[in-house]
């Protein structure tokens, strides 16, 4: 029920009481009134501005014109109502994206701050109590000795820091590069081809390939020896990771399982089951404790690999497609996947959910790689071309177009981030910033499925399909 002016028989908009007739009227209306006659004009009592009384009211709704009461015009006016709040709910889905990328980088940020704290934490305990006691190794084995310095050292800043470190073999040298030593004797030769390969980041004399046979072998360089052979995979191992600091080795395969291998005791001593497909890639969180991992069954999972238990598994159910590959971003907190439908995902990590997309690529997406700085993101596809990214303006800034059915099968940036080595059809080495090519290497006889650099690029490996790992240098 609505109050009705006494004077002008409309819902007035700042209603007011008389005390003298008890009748409500239009608050501008009735002051004019009293000002002209002073009386109340409904029963001529004397009646002054003070003694009207104010109503509260919620916001009044005025009826509709006689106009308006007619099919076109109440239609016209349901249009009208349906626009603005189509509008309206634009804005608002405007307003949460910025808000949610605002949240994310706070988040970033804040999860960034936490983990310096508690490193600091960490750094003045042990530093309070003196030295820091060496712990048994989960895999079984002697223990690692452990140094009584705390903190990082200058070669691991060095390493990891921002600056090029001056051991860093410049350009024209790199450019001088020949092959220096091949070795075909890795893998069975009845089911020829390595299919990946990785170093041991700590020592990039031990090499780790996988290969068709279903072994996986661990390699001496300097000595030029198989240190081990393991099996246990039931097909071919396509994905394999040397842990930077254990002695401890990680392989993946379409047997759909990934194995946690002690190179020391030469066993499988975990068999990690996060999938109902063939696991397609393969890479270590920078705490050295988790192990991420995609599958054709189109989820990616995160799991431990102390327990081998599976600690999380998502999905983009929207998208509904096969994952070919994924890679960490060097902080640990976001992480990057490739599909058969050549989109690039980027996740957050702690969110479990897909924080950006990198459109662009047309095949399905073979290989990708973040530079140890956290600035770039380099992608390639079956589309002959390598897309690198600016993960800070979420942008395509360059694109290196190959050779006409140019095969991408593997890309790596060197630890300090100066160049970026691509392994396919043949091995080509870009210097990062200038993306200029510095040598091409034509020695393999099939694919390139691995490539890698040694310490501060002193050297360069690779390993194909013709079973071959191959080394070149000076």
């Amino acid at each position: 029920m609505s109050l009705v002016c006494a004077i002008s028989n409309e819902v007035p908009e700042h209603p007011c009481v008389s005390p003298v007739s008890n009748q409500v009227f239009e608050r501008r209306l009735i002051e004019k009134f009293i000002a002209e006659n002073g009386v109340d004009p409904m029963n001529g009592q004397p009646l002054s501005e003070e003694q009207l009384i104010d109503i509260k009211v919620s916001h009044p709704i005025r009826p509709k014109a006689a106009s308006a009461t007619s099919i076109p015009a109440i239609l016209k006016s349901l249009q009208d109502e349906w626009d603005a709040v189509m509008l309206h709910s634009f804005t608002l889905r405007q307003q949460l994206q910025t808000t949610r990328q605002e949240l994310s980088h706070a988040l970033y940020q804040h999860d960034a701050a936490c983990r310096v704290i508690a490193r600091l934490t960490k750094e003045v305990t042990a530093a309070r109590e003196g030295k820091r006691e060496p712990r048994e190794p989960w895999w079984g084995g002697e223990p690692m000795e452990v140094s009584e310095q705390v903190g990082m050292t200058p070669e691991i800043i060095q390493k990891r820091g921002k600056t090029v470190p001056e051991e860093l073999v410049r350009a024209e040298d790199l450019s001088k590069y020949r092959q220096v030593a091949s070795h075909a004797g890795l893998h069975s030769a009845s089911v020829p081809g390595i299919l990946c390969m990785d170093l041991c980041p700590s020592d990039t004399n031990k090499v780790l390939t996988g290969g068709a046979d279903k072994n996986v072998v661990v390699f001496d360089k300097k000595e030029e020896q198989i240190i081990a052979t393991l099996k246990g995979h039931t097909k071919k191992v396509t994905s394999v990771i040397y842990h930077p600091s254990q002695s401890v080795v990680f392989s993946a395969s379409p047997d759909s399982t990934i194995r946690v291998w002690s190179v020391t005791g030469g066993n499988c001593v975990q068999v990690v089951r996060a999938h109902e497909a063939s696991v397609t890639g393969l890479s270590l969180h920078a705490t050295g404790d988790y192990l991420l991992s995609s599958s054709e069954d189109q989820y990616w999972a995160f799991s431990d690999i102390q327990t081998g238990r599976v600690l999380t598994k998502v999905t983009d159910e929207a998208a509904g497609v096969a994952l070919t590959c994924a890679q960490f971003h060097p902080d640990g907190l976001i992480f990057g996947t490739g599909t058969a439908d050549s989109q690039i995902k980027i996740w957050d990590l702690k969110e479990r959910t897909n924080v950006a997309n990198f459109p662009g690529h047309s095949g399905p997406v073979t290989s990708i790689a973040f530079s140890e700085n956290g600035y770039y993101l380099a992608t390639g596809a079956q589309d002959s071309s390598v897309k690198l990214w600016d993960l800070r303006k979420l942008k395509n800034f360059k694109t290196i177009a190959l050779d006409n059915n140019y095969e991408v099968k593997s890309l790596v940036f060197d630890q300090s981030g100066t160049y970026l080595a691509v392994g396919g059809s043949d091995i080509r080495v870009y210097i990062c910033k200038q993306w200029s090519e510095v040598l091409n290497f034509s020695d393999h006889s099939g694919l390139v499925t691995g490539v890698a650099f040694g310490d501060n690029a002193q050297f360069l490996s690779s390993a194909g399909m013709d079973r071959s790992l191959k080394f070149y240098s000076l």
